[in-house]
């Protein structure tokens, strides 16, 4: 039997059965995962068996190769990254939302930029974040909290297997119970003192919209994947950039300060925002401090 896993808790998975609306059976997986080093995820694509009898649990007998693969939350075969911010409280930080599109990037996954809390929005900061992403990625503007535009996302993210990223506090939580009621995830208020949000969901499961949509609800990205990224393989995850690699004076360049730098003409010439090539330039100088230790 194929399957996908939908949740995982204490050494149990729960996998549901390709192709049928039941409920996710109980499964343990084969002990030789455990002698290679191998642990299921939410979202893998597996084989099982079921018991023997009906209160015997299930056996994973093989995990099929997977898309990609993250380990903080241990979750798998992402089809398409909402990177989400929200227009207020807490405010964007466009750095940070920058460093989950990489990470979207490096994953070779899709990516929907989504502007939550619409309703506490300026005009201005909804036309800041359409310059800055609308050429790249499909932009969505909405509120999770009311409803507004989120059957706009729904259809965009029909089909696939979704994971929600983004700062604590932006409302993902809140963005799947409006997508899917029947998930019930815990929401929390920002904090008054840090404005920063409370992390709420405390594991990972992989919820079923319908029509082969599935959403992930994680605890949150704490790894970032950039941090295993090359120097010279940034400016191939701005997709903007694309465009003038290779026009450069010298093959090497990092587009920083060298002479005959077609990115830097291109940012001056406001083809390339200025706010991504800023963006850039950080997260390259961390990519560079981290190979010096």
């Amino acid at each position: 039997m194929k399957g996908t896993i939908v949740k995982g808790i204490a050494g149990f998975y729960y996998v549901k059965e390709e192709g049928r609306d039941i409920p996710a059976f109980q499964c343990k997986a084969r002990g030789v995962f455990k002698k290679d080093g191998t642990v299921p995820a939410v979202g893998d694509h597996v084989m099982f068996q079921l018991g023997e009898g009906p209160e015997d649990d299930g056996l994973i007998t093989e995990i099929l190769p997977r898309k990609n693969q993250f380990i903080r939350p241990p979750i798998a075969n992402v089809d398409c990254f909402v990177v989400v911010m929200a227009a207020a409280h807490p405010k964007p930080n466009l750095a940070l939302v920058d460093k989950f599109l990489v990470m979207a990037e490096k994953s070779g996954t899709e990516i929907i930029v989504c502007l939550n809390k619409l309703d506490l929005a300026k005009e201005r900061l909804v036309e800041e974040v359409k310059q800055l992403y609308g050429s790249i990625y499909p932009v969505v503007c909405l509120s999770a909290g009311t409803g507004l535009r989120t059957d706009e996302l729904r259809e965009l993210i029909k089909g696939k297997q979704t994971a929600l990223a983004g700062p604590s506090g932006v409302g993902k939580s809140t963005l799947l119970n409006a997508l899917l009621p029947s998930a019930a995830a815990e929401t929390g208020d920002v904090s008054k003192k840090t404005k920063r949000g409370r992390h709420t969901t405390r594991h990972c499961e992989l919820f079923d919209l319908g029509d082969g949509t599935m959403i992930f609800d994680t605890p949150g990205f704490t790894s970032f994947e950039i941090m295993e990224a090359e120097e010279a393989e940034l400016q191939h995850l701005f997709p903007e950039m694309e465009p003038f690699l290779g026009t450069c004076r010298y093959d090497d360049c990092r587009h920083l300060k060298e002479p005959g730098c077609m990115v830097r003409q291109a940012v001056e010439q406001g083809t390339i925002p200025q706010g991504r090539y800023e963006s850039y330039k950080v997260l390259l100088g961390e990519i560079q401090a981290k190979n010096r230790y």
